[in-house]
């Protein structure tokens, strides 16, 4: 995982455990969008929806994922 995501992660104000589960819902968002270099930018959107839905409260992963690549329009595969 690119440093800097997990850094952005690290910076929020979650617990350990949390980060992790943000961590895991970002690889997903990744991956469901067949990754192969994306921008910057796309990775970024990601963590920072990823973000701003834990701190709405949300814990599942897969919701978080979802939730993210809405974002793009798309959904988790």
């Amino acid at each position: 995982m690119d440093q800097k995501i997990v850094n952005l992660f690290q910076m929020t104000v979650f617990d350990p455990e949390t980060v992790k589960v943000l961590c895991s819902a970002y690889e997903m968002a990744r991956k469901s969008l067949h990754d192969t270099g994306q921008p910057d930018i796309v990775n970024e959107v990601i963590a920072e929806r990823i973000i701003v839905l834990a701190k709405q409260g949300e814990r599942n992963p897969d919701k978080l994922c979802d939730g993210a690549l809405k974002a793009f329009g798309t959904k988790a595969i």
